[in-house]
């Protein structure tokens, strides 16, 4: 019985299905199931089935965003019990993620907080248009691994160095690991500004920020 629910969750996850996700979220509560479990056995396993999908040309975006949506519905809905309970998901890391000043593309920003999030990671999610200040202020007060950052058009990129130079001018740079996305984005300008990595998607991401913290 429990296995087949964990086996629903997953495939409401594959199929985009928030509604289902939800109702099967309140299920594993209702049944007095370990609400990480149904995380870990059930939703997560859609999730990284859906990524692997899409790394491999199987799946494709709106899919990767609608799986990202029903995890994140089921999430909500077991957070409440997970806190009742006294129990956390293993946490691998902190994220801080924008798309940089003067940019306001959020889809692919926003996937790749979900997918992070799906994954294990805490993500501050700061928005769009977001200055490296605030960035760096808000990475620092949540004592962040990692500041990710998004730019979807070749006059914002400039503001990934910018963050990377202001975190060198103040002496942070060691403190933070820094990837950078978006559709401009390309390993030699990685290199040039000094970022420690990118990924050309989310599910990428999510193995990047893995390596970044050893998980």
């Amino acid at each position: 019985m429990t296995a087949e629910l964990y086996q629903a969750m997953a495939q409401s996850v594959i199929d985009g299905d928030t509604d289902l996700a939800s109702k099967l979220a309140q299920q594993a509560i209702d049944l007095g199931l370990d609400p990480l479990k149904a995380i870990s056995e059930g939703f997560v396993v859609g999730v990284n089935f859906i990524g692997e999908a899409f790394s491999k040309g199987d799946a494709f975006l709106p899919e990767l965003v609608m799986a990202g949506e029903a995890m994140k519905v089921a999430v909500s809905v077991l957070e409440p019990e997970m806190a009742r309970r006294g129990t956390a998901r293993q946490v691998f890391g902190k994220v801080v993620l924008a798309t940089v000043e003067g940019d306001i593309h959020e889809i692919g920003k926003t996937l790749v907080g979900t997918m992070l999030s799906a994954s294990g990671f805490q993500v501050f999610d700061l928005g769009v248009n977001v200055p490296a200040a605030r960035l760096i202020e808000k990475a620092t007060a949540e004592k962040a691994d990692i500041i990710a950052v998004s730019a979807l058009l070749t006059t914002t990129m400039v503001k990934q160095k910018e963050l990377i130079d202001a975190l060198n001018s103040q002496g942070l740079r060691s403190q933070f690991k820094v990837m950078v996305g978006g559709a401009p984005v390309t390993r030699e300008w990685v290199k040039m500004i000094g970022a420690d990595g990118y990924s050309e998607d989310a599910v990428g991401a999510v193995m990047v920020a893995k390596q970044f913290v050893g998980a």
